[in-house]
């Protein structure tokens, strides 16, 4: 479904992360954590291809969604300059998200740096179900750190750092390899070289993996974004038949 919804609020959240909150009712089919928006940038021919960016979070009662992205391109930045009262295009849900069925007790929820936002709708709908969660968040430095407090307030949160200038030094494996394996599930959502690591270092544990990767019609139309599958179908698209997979299912 596609809707012009209106910018409530927008702030740098942490380095070059922006938390942008939007309203309309869109929010109401927002329903299954780790799907996207696909948002159009600007009001102009000048950005040919729409932003996905992960739902974080999603009040249906206000209509409110909110999205932590990273400004890091010429669309992104441009995205980052629209304020209060601002109407943004956006496509949603897209994809198919995380199976919040699969946990049992409690689970483990690791995020790498932009892939750490999907997890906080993920958590909050796992709470509400009565499964505890583990938070493992990894991040290149204490500045671009986001979201601790709100992480923390469902669940046992850890924080990794590549610089060591929060938490523990090193990556969320060094964090893993400390923790009691006490989780029935796994989630986890980030860059390819992170996920091969967790499922390495999670040989035995049920997981769902949530890649990241640029899309172009977010819809499975254009073929941008394909994987190889690991079994008989080849390559599958990240944005139609994904972001979400069974771990293992992918030829990482």
């Amino acid at each position: 479904m596609q809707e012009q919804m209106t910018v409530v609020s927008q702030q740098s959240i942490a380095r070059n992360i922006f938390e942008l909150v939007l309203q309309g009712p869109l929010t109401k089919t927002m329903t299954m954590p780790g799907q996207f928006v696909h948002i159009r940038i600007g009001h102009s021919n000048e950005f040919m291809l729409r932003r996905p960016i992960s739902i974080c979070n999603v009040n249906r009662e206000e209509e409110t969604l909110t999205c932590l992205y990273r400004a890091e391109g010429k669309g992104t930045k441009t995205l980052s300059e629209a304020r209060p009262g601002d109407y943004v295009d956006v496509i949603a849900p897209l994809g198919n998200g995380f199976p919040v069925s699969a946990a049992k007790k409690r689970a483990l929820l690791i995020g790498g740096g932009i892939g750490v936002p999907p997890l906080y709708e993920l958590s909050k709908q796992l709470n509400h179900r009565g499964i505890e969660t583990i938070h493992v968040l990894g991040f290149q430095s204490a500045a671009d750190m986001f979201y601790i407090e709100q992480f923390s307030e469902l669940g046992q949160t850890h924080v990794a750092t590549v610089d060591g200038t929060f938490g523990t030094t090193g990556f969320v494996t060094d964090v893993i390899q400390q923790l009691p394996e006490t989780y029935d599930t796994f989630y986890s959502c980030g860059p390819i070289v992170m996920i091969k690591a967790i499922e390495t270092a999670l040989p035995d544990t049920p997981g769902y993996v949530s890649l990241e990767e640029r899309m172009g019609c977010g819809i499975g139309a254009c073929y941008a974004c394909v994987c190889q599958a690991d079994n008989e179908k080849g390559y599958v698209k990240i944005c139609s038949d994904g972001p979400v997979f069974e771990k293992g299912a992918l030829v990482l």
